[in-house]
């Protein structure tokens, strides 16, 4: 199953589930939502419009062209941990490492579980020869949720990373 597709389901399970509990607040903020391209729980809100064709736009590689339409919706919702990590994966994708990193980090101030943004911000320490970062990243993914598809392609980034520096 293609990884943006299972995420969008895990993230509306994950709506599903945060609808359901009392309003604690406890829920979100150690939510683990988020896969290999992070989820949609703001398919739902004000701006879930702009973030579905932002997503698609990703699905498609059009990240430039994604990145405004994340932004209104982090203007909108500013704890939308999801659109800031997808923000952070198009400005990745389009090789700035800086605005990538800091929206990593946003998300993860919002959300420290958030698996997407965890798998990419390892991701992105691969990027930037930051080897023992990216593998804090992948003891957190494991905290977060274990043997998990996010976890397994991190590592096996993280070993060909090794194996290349050893060649």
């Amino acid at each position: 199953m293609p990884t943006i597709l299972r995420t969008l389901i895990l993230a509306g399970f994950a709506v599903a589930v945060a609808a359901a509990l009392p309003s604690t607040g406890s829920f979100a903020a150690g939510s683990s939502s988020g896969g290999s391209s992070s989820s949609s729980s703001s398919s739902t809100s004000s701006g879930g419009n702009d973030y579905n064709d932002a997503v698609s736009m990703i699905d498609d590689k059009d990240y430039g062209g994604a990145i405004p339409l994340l932004k209104k919706v982090v203007a909108m919702e500013p704890t939308n941990a999801d659109a800031l990590n997808y923000l952070g994966y198009a400005h990745r994708m389009l090789g700035k490492q800086s605005e990538a990193l800091s929206y990593y980090e946003q998300a993860l101030a919002l959300q420290p579980l958030h698996v997407g943004a965890n798998e990419y911000l390892g991701e992105l320490y691969l990027e930037m020869k930051q080897l023992p970062k990216a593998e804090e990243r992948l003891a957190v993914l494991e905290q977060a949720c274990g043997d998990c598809d996010e976890y397994v392609e991190l590592k096996e980034k993280i070993d060909d990373y090794k194996a290349k520096q050893q060649s």
